[in-house]
């Protein structure tokens, strides 16, 4: 397996895991995981980058994690942009890569940022950020996997997110439902996978069950599971992202991985 680090933009870095090709396995096109750690746009969460990658090359993809500009340098929804070049260049070397499909996974504010690229992928203001010569559609993941994600600013969610990513002080309700996913969600969304849990103190479960029926709505395909308990930042819920806390451990929860491994698998 090879393991490199590409520069997306200006701070965006995007970390490469790619399988090796085999002669005695020539024809082999692998699906791609493009994984956004969490962090309340603060910070990247090591327990939700590495760990997440591990899951989904043992699925047979090849997979790539994105360390995206936080605090300060997320504002104008930095990350956004960042995440669209680091589509671009795992589609731009698709061939090279052995690469059929590319989905997303994201955790807390990277489930935004994930919710956000599967939908806000073609906005005339992301494009214009995005320079005149970005090809249209290319950052459109072929899915996303969203884990207790933050979508909504209107739905008693986490505000102080949505702050780092507008940028200025004084943000106007217009400026939180500018980003609010659900918000906006529609026949131009990926479809998604969505977990969460039903008591998570951080992020309420409206998050994802808003999100959700917008998608039915529309028609767009989606899975959504909730699992009665379970504290915000679960990660894989198993012991390595535990870090030694055991109530971040739960078995029931940990099978969101090989569910979603199979959503990824059947979807058509």
């Amino acid at each position: 397996m090879r393991v490199f680090d590409v520069k997306i933009c200006e701070r965006g870095r995007l970390t490469c895991y790619i399988c090796d090709e085999s002669p005695e396995m020539p024809d082999v096109v692998r699906d791609a995981m493009l994984v956004f750690p969490g962090g309340g746009y603060a910070a990247c969460c090591d327990r939700e980058g590495e760990p997440i990658v591990k899951k989904y090359l043992a699925a047979g993809m090849n997979a790539f994690c994105l360390r995206y500009s936080v605090g300060r340098d997320a504002g104008g929804f930095m990350p956004l942009v960042e995440a669209s070049f680091a589509m671009k260049y795992i589609r731009e070397h698709a061939k090279e890569f052995n690469i059929k499909r590319v989905f997303a996974v994201g955790f807390s504010a990277g489930g935004h940022l994930c919710g956000s690229l599967g939908t806000f992928w073609g906005e005339p203001w992301l494009m214009e950020k995005l320079g005149a010569d970005f090809p249209y559609g290319i950052n459109k993941p072929d899915g996303t996997v969203l884990s207790y994600a933050v979508l909504s600013a209107v739905e008693g969610s986490h505000r102080p997110s949505f702050e780092t990513i507008i940028g200025k002080e004084n943000p106007t309700e217009e400026d939180f439902e500018r980003y609010s996913v659900e918000l906006h969600a529609g026949e131009q969304s990926s479809p998604a996978f969505i977990w969460a849990t039903s008591d998570d103190a951080v992020v309420p479960v409206v998050n994802s069950i808003r999100f959700a029926d917008k998608l039915a709505a529309k028609g767009i395909p989606f899975e959504l599971h909730i699992w009665p308990h379970g504290p915000h930042g679960l990660s894989l819920a198993e012991k390595e992202t535990a870090v030694g806390m055991p109530v971040m451990i739960n078995e029931s929860v940990a099978e969101w991985i090989p569910l979603s491994i199979n959503w990824i698998k059947n979807l058509k």
